[in-house]
C-alpha cells in the first residue's frame, strides 16, 4: 500500500479531522468497510440524539428567581404553573416536575419570568402585572443554516 492511498487530515492543534482514501484501495474494501461505517453512523446519530434529550438545568437563573420570590409584593399569591399554549404541555409547579416539562430561561424584579417548552421548544412568557398574570407563547422557529 502506498503513503497517498490513505491520509490523515488534522487541524492546527494536531486534532484528526478526517482520513482520505483513494479510489482505488475503496474500491477493494468498500463492500467490508460499508456496513461498519452505517453502523458507526447509527450510533453516533443515537447518542447525538440521546444527549440533546437530555435536559441542562444547571444554566437556569435560579437566584434571579428567589430575587423575584424574595422581592413579591402583587394583589394574588405566587403562581408556579406553566402553561404552553403551543402544545399544550402544563404543569402546576414547574420546579417540582421530573423530568422537567419547562425550564427556566429568565426571571426579573419587573415581573417577567421565560421558561422553554421540553415538549416543543416553545418559549413561554409570563408577565406578571400588579393584578394579573399575561401568557406569552411563542412557537420554536428552526433557524436556517
Amino acid at each position: 500500500m502506498f503513503k497517498k492511498d490513505i491520509q490523515g487530515f488534522y487541524n492546527e492543534q494536531g486534532d484528526l479531522l478526517g482520513v482520505y482514501i483513494s479510489a482505488r484501495l475503496w474500491h477493494k474494501i468498500s463492500t467490508d468497510v460499508h456496513p461498519i461505517l452505517e453502523r458507526a453512523l447509527k450510533e453516533i446519530s443515537q447518542a447525538k440524539a440521546k444527549k440533546e434529550d437530555e435536559l441542562d438545568t444547571s444554566q437556569e437563573p435560579l437566584e434571579d428567581w428567589e430575587n423575584f420570590l424574595k422581592f413579591w409584593d402583587f394583589r394574588y399569591p405566587v403562581e408556579k404553573k406553566v402553561i404552553c399554549q403551543c402544545c399544550g404541555n402544563q404543569t402546576e409547579n414547574w420546579q417540582e416536575d421530573y423530568p422537567r416539562k419547562f425550564i427556566l430561561t429568565a426571571a426579573n424584579l419587573g415581573g417577567l419570568v421565560s421558561f422553554f417548552c421540553t415538549k416543543c421548544k416553545a418559549r413561554v412568557i409570563k408577565r406578571h402585572f400588579k393584578d394579573k398574570i399575561v401568557y406569552e407563547t411563542t412557537p420554536f422557529v428552526q433557524r436556517k443554516k
